[in-house]
């Protein structure tokens, strides 16, 4: 590790913010006040405290004390009093989002993004280095090799390193920082969490990198001011995360989401969870992919940019697969959406380069089969969501005290 990127590390490291989490001593009620303060600030900007008394409901003795709690820990700041006709105007404050940085890391078959971003998830900087192998402390290395490397890129040596966000896909313990299950990396029970943390030296969390994903859009993204929401993703695989009441739905054993492995076809195409038929191995890119190649006769290396060029050109394999694919997939999103009715559903992943060629299919049939109206499909073009989505783990702590991170 360079020295330069040593200093640029253990300057932040010194910086990090007080404990975030719910302290001990703190009572539900001081929590409660914290998250919605700040939660009001983050969807509404900045506001004087008799403001968030009133929108809050509040004691202004209660705003007062919070937040000058959170001002001590760094994570508000105050802005300017500003004179008016009615005199001085009182003084507002607001989330310091430039006071922090956090480390995002998403885990992928043989590589991993990773950025660095303000506390809005505005990324700074960013890398894609190649994961040489999947064992846990491999990979654990890795991450850590690259946080020095990220930090002295953000080149914001006055912030404080509020932690790492690490998303990968399956069966995540949020608690603590576990993953559960893992089919595309063969782990069981592996604390990823912990194993970074020891090496680097601040809090890390972990989640499904769907879920990472939907508590992004939740935050800053498309699905800001929604609290219900549906948030699908068409990749490597296929998954829909849950926002219930504007909380993230992880089930009871963190596997909710895995709307891949709704059954379509018994005895079909081999799936990576050991089972067969499953809608991810039909409907994901890479089977939609395979599915092209053998109705078109195209080879192989023909990946996502011909298949684009092949919908433009009007290429009667590549729409029947892409109807197909859209029909199905709004055919199983609609009765999931019955049972959770949601506000909006937000699709991201590889796929939404195919544009209306799948989407307009499955609107059409997530309308037909909605029981009211069906929810908006709003897809997010960003191409970098889902590193943002690991980095919004960290910026979740600010708006959420409700879970913990592995031990530094």
């Amino acid at each position: 590790m360079h020295s330069r990127e040593n200093e640029a590390i253990f300057n932040l490291q010194n910086k990090i913010m007080s404990d975030v989490r719910t302290k001990g001593d703190q009572s539900t009620t001081r929590a409660m006040n914290r998250r919605l303060i700040l939660n009001l600030l983050r969807r509404e900007g900045a506001k004087s405290r008799a403001e968030i008394a009133a929108a809050t409901g509040l004691s202004p003795a209660a705003v007062t004390f919070v937040v000058s709690d959170l001002i001590e820990e760094g994570l508000l700041i105050e802005g300017q009093s500003v004179a008016g006709a009615q005199g001085r105007r009182p003084i507002p404050v607001a989330i310091d989002y430039a006071g922090g940085v956090a480390l995002g890391f998403k885990l992928m078959a043989g590589s991993v993004e990773c950025v660095v971003t303000d506390l809005e998830t505005t990324p700074l900087a960013s890398l894609r280095l190649p994961l040489p192998a999947h064992d846990p402390d491999t990979i654990a290395e890795a991450l850590a090799a690259a946080a020095p490397k990220l930090v002295a890129l953000a080149n914001r040596p006055a912030a404080r390193l509020a932690g790492i966000g690490i998303a990968m896909p399956g069966v995540i313990d949020n608690q603590r920082a576990v993953c559960i299950r893992s089919n595309r990396y063969g782990w069981d029970n592996v604390p990823l969490g912990d194993l970074v943390a020891s090496r680097i030296g601040v809090p890390v969390w972990l989640e499904d990198d769907t879920n990472a994903y939907a508590i992004a859009q939740q935050l800053f993204g498309l699905g800001r001011h929604y609290k219900t929401m549906g948030v699908l993703a068409i990749g490597v695989g296929v998954a829909c995360s849950l926002v219930l009441d504007g909380k993230l739905y992880r089930g009871a054993h963190g596997a909710a989401g895995k709307f891949g492995h709704f059954p379509h076809m018994e005895g079909g195409r081999p799936c990576e969870c050991g089972k067969r038929g499953c809608l991810m191995s039909y409907f994901s890119e890479p089977a939609m992919l395979q599915t092209w190649h053998e109705r078109s006769g195209r080879p192989e290396t023909d990946g996502r940019a011909e298949m684009v060029a092949a919908i433009a050109a009007g290429d009667k394999a590549a729409h029947s697969v892409m109807r197909e694919a859209g029909e199905t997939l709004g055919r199983h999103l609609a009765g999931l959406m019955n049972v959770i009715d949601p506000e909006v559903i937000v699709v991201g992943g590889e796929a939404v380069a195919y544009g209306d060629a799948l989407f307009g299919p499955l609107r059409a049939t997530l309308e037909r089969f909605a029981f009211r109206q069906a929810p908006p499909v709003l897809l997010d073009w960003e191409d970098d969501s889902w590193a943002r989505g690991a980095a919004a783990l960290v910026t979740q702590k600010l708006f959420d005290f409700e879970t913990t991170a592995g031990n530094a």
